[in-house]
């Protein structure tokens, strides 16, 4: 197969997933890479002072070829990536979905892929990103020039039920074939032991990209009510404009007890502070799936997340999640509270990578690729209803 998804260069968490995501199938299947290599003008990319640095550690596997990569301005960069495709000659194509700026390069793959007789699959990771939503011609951009793509769409996989859901409100699929994969552990960060703590004081841990979405407003708002024996760190690349938090940050009574790294940090400074956190704090507003609650499972720690979207089933089945409701800066303070007696041991991470090829086997099985590959006994999702919008 080939899996075309976010490069290094516009460096994201999917840029981290597409890479885990080969990995893991290329344990079960010959697998290739196709990377989005410059996704738009770089004055245009919320994290523009980066772009092109190398900031992660996370290589591909030796056995996975991959090219790197497209550009949005296509020429000739498009033309060598179908050439990939054509010498590659894989079963399947599949498309990491979660950004516009990459729809007329999927297009383009989708129509030489089926033009060489190789289905497509589509990954969803958002059904449109949030920022695109807010620019009015974007999303009509998305909606309109996605329906082609979608009709050469021999099935797709999302993150939850949710996901399911949205999508299937979105889009009328008819009865392509969709099977949830529940997002992997992003275990490739260094993970130490629970430190043990003298001094009382509990470190609490916000990460990642600082949106409208993310909610952080909220955490600064209840940190405030927050007694001196806590201590807040912030790391998270402004995107959007969102000063917001910032601003609430400057002002805030328990200013001298949040240390605020507003920028986007490599895996070695990533490693740092969650070794260095007690307890991470994820109050999004809204979501689909969340890479930072990904890396807080996995080094163990106990999350205090809103009970928005996918994040549901992704984080229920871990016994370090206290859930507190979106947009409740009181109750995201007593979750906080609730959440210290699990401070202190490390809780197992219950995501697995074998469960998502699980899922793509069972959907390639469905769509009559590789009939001969063992599936496991997981629940099969239902085809999409084919009256729903």
């Amino acid at each position: 197969m080939v899996v075309a998804g976010s490069g290094w260069h516009f460096l994201s968490g999917i840029s981290y997933y597409t890479c885990r995501l080969s990995n893991a199938l290329q344990e079960r299947f010959d697998v290739s890479a196709i990377l989005m290599r410059r996704l738009l003008p770089a004055r245009l990319y919320p994290g523009r002072e980066r772009v092109g640095q190398r900031l992660s550690d996370l290589r591909y596997d030796a056995g996975v070829p991959v090219f790197d990569g497209v550009d949005w301005w296509a020429v000739p960069s498009l033309a060598r990536a179908v050439a990939f495709l054509r010498a590659q000659r894989p079963d399947v194509l599949v498309l990491q979905w979660w950004t516009g700026a990459v729809l007329h390069s999927y297009l383009v793959l989708a129509l030489a892929a089926r033009r060489l007789g190789i289905p497509v699959v589509i990954e969803f990771h958002e059904v449109q990103d949030t920022g695109e939503l807010r620019h009015r011609w974007a999303a009509r951009y998305v909606r309109a020039a996605i329906r082609p793509l979608l009709a050469r769409t021999s099935g797709v996989v999302v993150h939850s039920a949710f996901d399911r859901e949205a999508l299937s409100t979105a889009y009328d699929l008819g009865r392509v074939p969709a099977e949830i994969a529940l997002h992997g552990p992003f275990d490739h960060h260094a993970v130490q032991a629970p430190r043990t703590r003298t001094d009382g004081v509990r470190r609490l841990l916000y990460f990642g990209t600082i949106r409208p979405y993310k909610g952080l407003e909220d955490l600064i708002e209840a940190f405030g009510t927050l007694g001196p024996e806590h201590h807040l760190t912030v790391v998270g690349e402004t995107w959007e404009g969102w000063t917001l938090p910032a601003e609430l940050i400057e002002r805030s009574p328990a200013r001298d007890r949040i240390t605020f790294v507003n920028r986007y940090v490599p895996d070695a400074e990533v490693d740092e502070y969650f070794a260095g956190a007690d307890l991470v704090v994820l109050p999004y507003r809204r979501s689909s799936a969340s890479g930072p609650l990904h890396i807080a499972m996995s080094h163990g720690l106990p999350v205090v997340v809103t009970s928005v979207g996918g994040l549901v089933e992704a984080a229920g089945p871990y016994a370090g999640t206290v859930f507190v409701p979106p947009a409740d800066p009181a109750a995201l303070a007593a979750g906080i509270g609730s959440a210290v007696g699990l401070i202190g041991r490390r809780h197992a991470d219950p995501s697995s990578w074998e469960r998502t090829t699980d899922a793509y086997a069972r959907l390639f099985h469905r769509i009559g690729i590789g009939q001969d590959i063992a599936t496991s006994s997981n629940q099969t999702v239902p085809l999409l209803s084919p009256d729903l919008r």
